[in-house]
Parts: structure tokens; C-alpha cells; sequence
């Protein structure tokens, strides 16, 4: 009975992810960026949205091509004012209003616009009297949507670098660096006053850069590892993402705006860099990619904000050939100019769980259950890392812990098999769901035994 009550929840569980799936991920966005000048007409970019499961959009500006192919389409739209715009956007209102009226009116509501992020990383700029302009730009822009009757429809905002965390490890100690305190204090307060979000871009491949350690890779990558224990909350993090938000959400707890909803407005991977940059490359980007959108479809959320998951925007939809710097900075695009992927994060609407047939339709021929398991060889404390990262990620372990039905053998390589499977069927049947650190295959072999049952489903 205890078997079936199991079996049951593992169908219900899945029925419901599926039928999530299957409408929107509202929360996985995309950053739109356009410094390149091979970049495919709007109206294709348009149609290549539609059939992913991307729902938002970041443009950094507001090209009216753009907003305008996007229109009919359901896409939740972010637009952008430049840092070079702050100055006339603070000193006239008159200049937030031909903003909005050349920007937004001749779009809305057509084009779904959401956002208007007014300046990126100003903040962290240099420019101290830019600085002091950003509130007062933001709060003209608000009251031009206002004054059309759109104050409650569409928010504003600004986007900030994880440079303004004076402190982020622990999480639990996150705060604002000092030196911006009474600046950062003014833009929370009208946050808060208008429910605009703080908007935030955590790259763990930044952090990676200036720790290149195996371990560290493992924890940017959500892949298996030793984890990082925060004393504060005695909490272990599994991956740097969770902890990068997380460090976010702590400094605005200390500064008492625990209301505000946090966005990631930017993250990402590079696919390839020059010779020697550390850290780019495709398997790294697809990791991390993949495995962040399996994060947030499973509604896991972060340790200190569970149960829901962050918007974000993914950066980015295609290369920027034109950008300056290193190879890198011109190689995160998850779409070549083709309309091609660049790899595969599962973000197709083909590649997602359907729903039931409306109408009666032949069978398929029956796909074969495959299982993730461990490969032969694997160290036991390779296998406990395996072991804790799936466990960690929200799945039911109960079944191997003592008294459940998986629990015996009660050894480290049958209860990291277990937690791994379960981990794979649950977060997508995807190649790089079970990988954990080139340690798991695949097998069409049952590993079920007695009353242990594996769940399995065909790829």
C-alpha cells in the first residue's frame, strides 16, 4: 500500500509539472541585446519566441521595430532608457513625458510592456553625479505613466550590477556597500511606494572567473558538490545562483524592504571566450543554462525565498558581434543569426511536456523507461556530494531514509542511485539532468529491487 501511495504521488507529481509546463514559464526571460549587425529582421525574432517557452523580453533601449513585431504575441515586453538619457529624464519632466509618449503610447496595449528600466548599473558607473540624478529620472518616468493613466500597469525601475553588495558571502551577511546607502535607500523607497521590483544581475560565471577552482565550476554549474555551509542560517548552498540571489534578498532585509519582489534582469554563460579566459565554453554554458531553467521550473525557489521561483532573464537571445572586450563577451547568445540554437536548454515548445489530446488520436509506439544511475567506479565521497546536491534540490528522499522502502541497502552508492534517478525523471528526462559531474549514465535497466521502486519514464 505504501508502494502505491508512493507511485501515485510520484504520477500526480509529474501530472502537475507537466501541466505547468504546458502553459507558461513566466518566470524564464530573455535579454534581447542588439550590438551586432548581423542580427535576423524583428519580425522572425518574433516568431522564434513564439515557439519557445520564453515569455519575457529585455530590450536595452526601445527599438519601436521591435516592440511592434512583438505585438499580438502575449510576450511581456521590457524596455530600456540609456544611462546617457538619466540627465534630461531628471532635469525636465516634459522629457519623461515624450518618453513615454514616442515609446510606449503608440505600442500599448498591444505590445504586452511590463518594465522600463531607466539606466543599467548606474550605481556601480563611477559617475556620482549620474548617481544622484537616477531617482529623480525615475520618479519623472513614473509620473508620465501616470499622467496616461498607466502608473499601475507598467512598472519602472533600474537595473543594478551585484557590485553594490559591499558584502555577499554568506548569504545571510548580504548588505549594500555603505558608500551608496543613502542612494540605494531613496530608489528601495519608491520600490516599494510603486511595487516595482529590484532588478539584479548575478553572473556565477564572474565568480567562477576570479575562483577557478573544480569545485567552484561544480557549484556555478548546479551540478554536484561539497556545497557552502552559511553559519548565519545553517543553511548549505548547492549552487552559486540561490546564494548570489539570496545575498540580494539578506541586504534588503537589513535594510527593512522585505516587500520587494526581486528580478533577475541578467545572467548567463559564454559558449566560447579567447584562449585564455577561464570558464567559457559550450558544455559550461549548457550546464548552466539547462540546469538553471530546470531550477526554476521546478518552483523550488532560493533557501530564503522558498516555494516560488525568481523571474529571469537570461542573457541572451543572440550574439553581439559588435561588442568590444574579450571573445566572450560577443558568445552568449542561445540563437545564431540563423535562428538556429546555439545548443539545446530545452527552451522549445517541441521539447516540452503536452498535454492530453483534445481529440482520441492512434498510440504511439511505446517509448523505452530509461534510469540515471551511477557509473561504475565513482568514489563514495563523489557519490555523497551526488547524494546531497539531489536531495538538496527538493525531491522526496524519505524513501531512503530509515524505515523507508529504498533505505536498504543502507549504503552511500544505493541511496545516491536513488536520489539521482529521482532527481533526472523529475527535473526533465534532459541528457544534462543526469550528468553530476560525468559521474551517471543512462540505463534501460530497471534498478528497482523488492519494494524499491525507481520511477522511470522514456526519453
Amino acid at each position: 500500500m505504501a508502494i502505491l501511495r508512493y507511485i501515485l504521488f510520484f504520477f500526480l507529481l509529474c501530472l502537475i509539472q507537466d501541466l505547468h509546463l504546458a502553459t507558461s514559464q513566466s518566470f524564464v526571460g530573455v535579454n534581447y541585446g542588439q550590438v551586432a549587425d548581423n542580427l535576423p529582421p524583428p519580425s522572425e525574432t518574433a516568431k522564434l519566441l513564439q515557439s519557445t517557452t520564453i515569455q519575457k523580453v529585455r530590450l536595452y533601449g526601445s527599438d519601436p521595430a521591435i516592440i511592434k513585431a512583438l505585438a499580438n504575441t502575449g510576450i511581456g515586453i521590457v524596455i530600456g532608457a540609456a544611462n546617457g538619457d538619466i540627465p534630461a529624464l531628471a532635469s525636465d519632466p516634459n522629457v519623461a513625458k515624450n518618453w513615454i509618449n514616442s515609446n510606449v503610447m503608440p505600442f500599448y496595449p498591444s505590445s504586452n510592456i511590463v518594465l522600463i528600466t531607466v539606466g543599467n548599473e548606474v550605481l556601480t558607473f563611477g559617475d556620482r553625479s549620474l548617481m544622484n540624478q537616477l531617482l529623480p529620472a525615475i520618479q519623472n518616468m513614473q509620473n508620465a505613466l501616470n499622467s496616461v493613466s498607466l502608473g499601475g500597469k507598467i512598472k519602472v525601475t533600474t537595473v543594478h550590477s551585484m557590485a553594490v553588495l559591499g558584502q555577499s558571502e554568506p548569504p545571510s551577511a548580504g548588505m549594500f556597500d555603505p558608500s551608496i546607502g543613502d542612494l540605494m535607500k531613496g530608489l528601495l523607497g519608491f520600490n516599494r511606494a510603486t511595487g516595482s521590483p529590484f532588478t539584479i544581475n548575478p553572473y556565477p560565471f564572474f565568480a567562477y572567473r576570479s575562483d577557478p577552482r573544480p569545485d567552484t565550476l561544480a557549484f556555478c554549474l548546479f551540478q554536484p558538490n561539497s556545497g557552502r555551509f552559511d553559519s548565519g542560517t545553517k543553511i548549505k548552498y548547492t549552487n552559486m545562483f540561490d546564494a548570489q540571489v539570496d545575498a540580494v534578498r539578506s541586504a534588503l532585509n537589513s535594510m527593512g524592504f522585505k516587500d520587494i519582489e526581486i528580478v533577475v534582469a541578467e545572467t548567463g554563460w559564454p559558449y566560447k571566450g579567447d584562449p585564455n579566459e577561464v570558464g567559457p565554453g559550450i558544455d559550461n554554458a549548457k550546464a548552466y543554462n539547462g540546469n538553471l531553467i530546470s531550477h526554476l521550473r521546478s518552483m523550488v525557489g532560493t533557501p530564503l525565498m522558498p516555494g516560488k521561483s525568481v523571474d529571469t532573464y537570461i542573457f541572451a537571445l543572440y550574439d553581439e558581434n559588435l561588442k568590444p572586450g574579450p571573445a566572450s563577451e560577443r558568445s552568449f547568445g542561445l540563437f545564431k543569426p540563423d535562428l538556429t540554437m546555439t545548443y539545446d536548454v530545452a527552451l522549445s515548445k517541441s521539447s516540452q511536456p503536452s498535454t492530453a489530446p483534445k481529440n482520441p488520436i492512434a498510440p504511439s509506439p511505446k517509448q523505452k523507461a530509461v534510469w540515471c544511475v551511477p557509473k561504475a567506479g565513482v568514489s563514495d565521497a563523489q557519490l555523497q556530494k551526488n547524494l546531497d546536491y539531489a536531495c538538496g534540490q527538493g525531491i522526496d528522499c524519505r524513501p531512503i531514509q530509515p524505515g523507508g522502502a529504498c533505505f536498504e541497502p543502507n549504503t552511500v552508492v544505493a541511496h545516491a542511485a536513488y536520489a539521482m534517478n529521482l532527481l533526472y525523471q523529475t527535473a526533465g528526462r534532459n541528457p544534462w539532468n543526469c550528468d553530476f559531474s560525468q559521474t551517471a549514465t543512462l540505463t534501460s535497466n530497471n534498478p528497482s529491487y523488492n519494494s524499491c521502486t525507481y520511477p522511470g519514464g522514456s526519453t
